[in-house]
């Protein structure tokens, strides 16, 4: 008797094991499923709706407006690609070529729109021959600062009107940089009144090329890789491109020595990532998610970058190159404030969605404007006089 309870003790220990060897096994079939649910954005690969792990594998070409390598947007434009494939874990490969490699700079749109390039990295608001609605996703005269429209475009609705108007041309764009408050520009000669803009010739593009235009001026719009020759040539009277770090780095100051704030033109300038739709529709969710928070980083990176070698570069430029900084008289600053207005109303004219479009801008400028004078502008009032 003894014998056959030690047999049956044996057998009953046995079933105990492979029950619990089962349960394992099938957990761990569970969790592997799970996994794979995650990582193909919960698509299946049988007739069973067995979830399948994302196995395709995408090389992407990304079109640029800017020189190679050019920093902070040329290098904002190589991390926004490096973010992906890390994101991606390799699935997708992304190669960026600068502005004249694959097209020209102001070619990028184009390009992606027709599908000649997957992916463009640049500034809205050189699209504006397509609409001048474009420049509310980049800048406006007098219009948001960085925070400001990063904040109108991800939480008040800014990004939904974007998708109706780029979706027009076969494009889904994402926020992908900031370069921040811009300077007033580069003038061979000062500019001490509103007079002063009569026949100037100024490489500005957007809608401050427009306002440039109201006061007397040329605008002229030239891809940044243009501007340095245009200038020592005397094609251009004056240039206005983003602020000290980019602007020691393209030597303006060995041509002439006024600069001139605040860049009234481009208080916050946005940049993009475009997606043609037909790829971005093609992508799982899990893929849309890395392009996502890729941009989104870069985003901040971009801000946080500009803003701490502006101030460097300034310093450098003044002190180091010789280079006067002079700030626009008051007088001409409310002059350009008033036709600013003019302006960037009368894109409002063009159609339906621009009038919604700048709507929309306008009423999220107000509350930024309302709440920034109680915050950032009253708390920056307060830490001036404690410094003076």
């Amino acid at each position: 008797m003894g014998d056959k309870q030690k047999g049956g003790t044996a057998v009953a220990s046995t079933k105990k094991m492979n029950r619990r060897r089962l349960l394992k096994g099938a957990t761990a079939v569970g969790a592997a499923g799970l996994l794979a649910a995650c990582d193909s954005g919960g698509t299946s690969d049988n007739t069973t709706g067995s979830p399948a792990i994302v196995s395709k594998k995408r090389t992407l070409k990304m079109v640029t407006t800017w020189p190679k390598n050019f920093p902070g947007l040329g290098t904002g434009a190589e991390r926004v690609a490096r973010r992906i494939e890390a994101l991606s874990d390799g699935n997708i490969t992304v190669r960026v070529y600068a502005g004249g490699e694959l097209v020209g700079p102001l070619e990028a749109f184009d390009a992606v729109s027709q599908g000649k390039a997957d992916m463009y990295h640049g500034a809205e608001y050189y699209w504006q021959g397509k609409s001048p609605a474009f420049n509310f996703f980049s800048a406006v005269p007098m219009g948001m600062t960085a925070p400001e429209i990063t904040s109108w475009i991800r939480f008040g609705g800014g990004q939904d009107l974007w998708d109706e108007l780029s979706g027009q041309f076969n494009v889904k764009a994402f926020l992908a940089g900031n370069s921040g408050t811009q300077m007033g520009g580069w003038f061979a000669k000062e500019i001490n009144s509103i007079e002063d803009f009569q026949g100037l010739r100024i490489r500005m593009p957007g809608l401050g090329g427009e306002v440039m235009k109201r006061v007397g001026a040329t605008p002229v719009t030239k891809a940044g890789g243009e501007i340095f020759q245009a200038l020592s040539q005397g094609n251009i009277d004056a240039t206005e491109w983003v602020g000290p770090w980019n602007d020691l780095a393209f030597g303006f100051y060995s041509i002439v020595k006024n600069y001139y704030y605040p860049g009234i033109h481009e208080p916050g300038t946005a940049l993009a990532l475009g997606l043609n739709t037909d790829i971005w529709n093609d992508m799982t969710p899990t893929e849309k998610a890395w392009i996502e928070a890729a941009t989104a980083t870069e985003n901040d990176v971009m801000l946080a970058e500009f803003n701490a070698n502006n101030a460097r570069s300034l310093d450098t430029l003044i002190n180091e190159h010789g280079v006067t900084l002079r700030k626009f008289d008051d007088e001409i600053l409310k002059i350009l404030g008033r036709v600013s207005a003019e302006v960037v109303l009368e894109t409002a004219n063009h159609d339906d969605l621009s009038r919604r479009i700048y709507d929309s801008f306008t009423q999220a400028r107000a509350g930024s404007m309302r709440w920034g004078n109680i915050a950032e502008k009253a708390f920056m009032d307060a830490r001036t006089l404690s410094d003076g």
